[in-house]
């Protein structure tokens, strides 16, 4: 009688391993698509500061970003980009590509205290970034041409 017990809980505990076992593959493969989505196909982010007024809030916007076209090379002139910080490798900042390798782009050095103007050429393999606040924006004009390869993502669709 105590073995025919002992053989019924092993068949009951059996299913249910199998059952938690099916449960946590599901839930892995659930996890692997959400990690490719995350880093392959889009995400959101969030982008807060001045440098992108009045395009962007001030106290912060929720961005989502996709992240094929710089991989797929369709960023062109326009475009509001995820772009890794050259200075801040840890940070992400959003701005507006002004001008693509080959472009000439020309910019006010200091607008807060001139007109002064400069004209440059984007070198190979780089893109020429600003913000849309270009009294408060830390760019190009000050970072200089950024390389392509830093480029995260591009901006389609800002929530409100």
């Amino acid at each position: 009688m105590r073995i025919g017990k002992v053989l019924e809980y092993a068949r009951h505990w059996k299913s249910t391993a199998k059952e938690v076992v099916g449960h946590s593959v599901l839930f892995a493969q659930f996890l692997s698509l959400l990690h490719l989505t995350d880093a392959y196909i889009f995400s959101p982010t969030l982008a807060h500061g001045p440098s992108m007024l009045p395009t962007l809030n001030l106290t912060g916007d929720v961005l989502l970003v996709e992240k094929l076209s710089p991989l797929l090379g369709k960023v062109a002139p326009g475009d509001v980009v995820l772009v890794r910080s050259p200075v801040n490798p840890r940070r992400a900042i959003v701005k507006r590509v002004v001008g693509m390798e080959g472009d000439t782009v020309t910019f006010l050095v200091d607008p807060g205290r001139s007109d002064r103007s400069q004209s440059l050429v984007v070198p190979k393999g780089h893109v020429w970034i600003q913000g849309d606040n270009v009294y408060a924006s830390r760019d190009s004009r000050s970072l200089g041409s950024i390389p392509y390869g830093l480029v995260l993502g591009k901006v389609f669709y800002r929530l409100h």
